[in-house]
């Protein structure tokens, strides 16, 4: 009897452990949520919402796209953190953000990037550029230094809030160009671009989705962008205007919860890698202002790592504190 126990546990455990695999292959087998952490109608969700689209095709389930909107991105993510790691609750992150905010503020975040997500895949990184008002009579991003530098006090940047990239992005200019600058935050990019545009502040360090209408139409001039390659074709890159090494973009992409099966990270992120090849989602992106990528989970890993540690060091050098 102690003998026919023994088999029949042995083959329970078997079952048991062959359970999972055949859970595994069968994976997607009911609808998808992906969490964009910000309101509707923004780069982000809009990204969030084509990638979730052509998941939908790629995974033969429903994709649902779910926006939880709250503390700087934070809520949306410290919710995906915490829920079951089994591919069924994804994040469609503003990485760049998240990095800084489990930096600047650990535990009103709710997570950390190294520890409470496995990464799928970036998707894309949408560029910032250096943006002055009507006011300013220089023509380059040098007259701009030069102007820095011989105002009594440094001049006035606007930003889209404390600890956003947009004020890091500054912070980080300004050690590189060895210029002093006064932060005026803001509650968001708009009510700053209009101060921007009405002579209030001086400068700006913001997104192309956010400033290029205004370049377009004459309100804003573009001295340079902080990417390798010129975005706007007029316009140069900080390195060709002189400041070599300014490269800023707030980088998006596809995490899930830490402990997510490998066989489920693998399959979604093939699934990411043909998405993000497909013309018109490439289209729609550049349509929002953002260059597309696609990067396998490690490279995505190394990159996240890469901007937890360059903005832990602008936070630690310039002293700054969360709100």
């Amino acid at each position: 009897m102690s003998r026919r126990r023994a088999l029949v546990a042995a083959v329970a455990v078997g079952l048991g452990a062959a359970m999972p695999a055949f859970a595994l292959a069968d994976y997607p087998d009911k609808p998808v949520r992906l969490v964009v952490p910000y309101t509707p109608g923004g780069a982000t969700d809009v990204i969030g919402r084509v990638i979730g689209q052509k998941l939908t095709v790629s995974l033969g389930q429903p994709v649902v796209v779910e926006n939880r909107a709250g503390a700087a991105g934070n809520l949306g993510a410290a919710y995906v953190a915490k829920e079951k790691a089994d591919g069924y609750t994804l994040l469609l992150g503003a990485l760049t953000s998240h990095s800084i905010n489990s930096v600047l503020q650990p535990a009103a975040a709710g997570f950390s990037m190294d520890k409470s997500f496995v990464p799928e895949a970036v998707v894309g990184r949408v560029p910032l550029v250096v943006a002055v008002g009507p006011s300013f009579k220089g023509k380059t991003l040098a007259d701009f230094i030069a102007a820095a530098k011989a105002k009594s006090g440094g001049m006035n940047y606007g930003s889209s809030g404390n600890g956003s990239p947009q004020h890091l992005a500054a912070e980080l200019f300004k050690r590189q160009a060895g210029v002093e600058l006064v932060h005026v935050p803001y509650k968001g990019s708009s009510p700053a671009l209009n101060d921007l545009m009405g002579g209030q502040v001086d400068v700006i360090f913001d997104t192309l989705p956010a400033t290029q209408a205004f370049i377009k139409g004459g309100k804003l001039r573009a001295l340079a962008s902080a990417t390798p390659q010129r975005v706007l074709p007029d316009v140069p890159t900080a390195a060709e205007a002189g400041l070599a090494g300014f490269e800023v973009s707030s980088m998006f992409g596809v995490l899930a919860p830490a402990g997510t099966p490998k066989p489920v990270v693998d399959k979604l992120s093939a699934a990411l890698k043909d998405i993000m090849e497909q013309p018109e989602v490439k289209s729609a992106l550049v349509a929002q202002g953002a260059m597309p990528a696609y990067t396998t989970p490690d490279q995505a890993r190394v990159q996240i790592q890469a901007e937890v540690t360059r903005w832990s060091r602008v936070i630690k050098e310039s002293g700054i504190q969360a709100d």
